[in-house]
C-alpha cells in the first residue's frame, strides 16, 4: 500500500498557513476580534466627530469622470 499523503502535509489550516507564511510576515497575522461588540462612549463621540467632519465637504465630478472634494462653504475655515 502506498503512503498517506495527506497526513504528511497536515490538515486544511495547516497547509493555509504554510502557503501564506511570507504574507503573513510582510501584512502581519489576522484581526481576530469580533464584528459584533458594543461601541464605546469615546468611539460614539469619535463617530458624531468624523460625521460631522465629512458633511462640511462635497465631491464634484469634471466632464472626464475624475473626482475631488471642496468645501461646502469656502468661507468656513474650521479644519483648516
Amino acid at each position: 500500500m502506498g503512503k498517506d499523503r495527506s497526513a504528511d502535509k497536515g490538515n486544511a489550516s495547516q497547509r493555509f498557513m504554510r502557503a501564506t507564511g511570507k504574507l503573513r510576515a510582510v501584512f502581519g497575522p489576522a484581526n481576530r476580534s469580533a464584528l459584533a461588540h458594543d461601541m464605546t462612549e469615546e468611539n460614539r463621540r469619535l463617530l458624531a466627530q468624523r460625521q460631522a467632519e465629512t458633511q462640511q465637504w462635497e465631491t464634484v465630478t469634471r466632464p472626464d469622470g475624475s473626482t475631488y472634494v471642496v468645501p461646502k462653504n469656502p468661507e468656513d475655515r474650521s479644519l483648516r
